[in-house]
């Protein structure tokens, strides 16, 4: 498919690497110029130059999504280069952060698993990284998406919201705001002919799981992800571009009748594995 989304503007917030680089590089072939928001300016201005290549004109910003000022700056500098904003992917998020200042901050050592062991600090960076930040961006395209009757909206949630692989409560709860979030702004904003959704992937190859699999050894950590894949009905692990091809289709005239809908793509999860003789036994 080419032009599904032409003359199109996105803002592509976690736009550097992972699943919102696929979406970027994706939606330039299409026809959309990107703005692609994160903090890592590095692979940030990777991917825009990559970008590039594919099609339209995108560009890096360098945005903390935990800084409103920085939202609000990123989105004033998109609509002032381009004119306006028709996409908003939010793709930025994860369970492993720094201070504000970078590397040199020093990381925020997670807590130990478990309700009775969840820390403020980490709860309240949790918020503001997978939920406050996406509210703030919203906050700040809809007017402009309001004042040309136009928008599409999507949000990534995860399937960890009901059906956690492990005690992650601060994440999780972060996520399951994302839902809440999409289903209001859905209704808020139809009148607008604003589409708002969100996708609910399952276990997918990214650098989300790099801090996870740190205990593991670096030549066993493909092996451990693929084994994770196993466990999804179609048997396999996801790719970043089976996020973003979703993306793509919910910010294109495809699903211009779809709106305040929670999108799961991870393989069939909920949906347990199929196993041969599964009703042995059963009378």
């Amino acid at each position: 498919m080419k032009n599904l989304l032409p003359d199109k503007v996105a803002i592509i917030n976690g736009g550097a690497t992972g699943m919102g680089r696929s979406t970027a590089l994706l939606f330039a072939g299409e026809g959309c110029s990107c703005v692609i928001a994160d903090i890592n300016e590095a692979e940030g201005k990777k991917t825009a130059a990559e970008a590039t290549k594919n099609g339209k004109e995108c560009l890096f910003f360098k945005c903390d999504i935990t800084d409103l000022t920085q939202i609000r700056d990123c989105v004033a500098e998109t609509v002032k280069k381009f004119g306006k904003v028709d996409i908003l992917v939010g793709s930025a998020g994860g369970s492993v952060v720094k201070r504000r200042g970078g590397a040199s901050a020093g990381a925020v050592a997670k807590p130990r698993r478990g309700i009775q062991y969840i820390e403020e600090e980490y709860y309240d960076l949790m918020m503001a990284l997978n939920l406050k930040g996406h509210v703030f961006f919203c906050k700040e395209v809809a007017p402009h998406m309001i004042a040309r009757k136009y928008g599409k909206i999507v949000l990534i949630s995860s399937q960890g919201v009901y059906n956690p692989p492990g005690p992650a409560t601060e994440y999780h709860a972060a996520k399951a705001g994302i839902l809440g979030l999409a289903f209001n702004l859905a209704y808020e904003l139809a009148p607008h002919h604003i589409n708002v959704n969100a996708i609910l992937p399952g276990p997918v190859k990214t650098p989300f799981w790099d801090p996870v699999l740190s205990m593991v050894p670096e030549d066993k950590r493909d092996a451990a992800l693929e084994k994770l894949g196993q466990s999804t009905p179609l048997g396999r692990i996801g790719r970043a571009e089976d996020i973003a091809n979703t993306a793509l289709f919910l910010s294109s005239e495809l699903s211009s009748f779809i709106t305040g809908q929670a999108i799961n793509v991870g393989g069939g999860i909920p949906l347990s594995r199929y196993e041969e003789g599964g009703f042995a036994g059963i009378t």
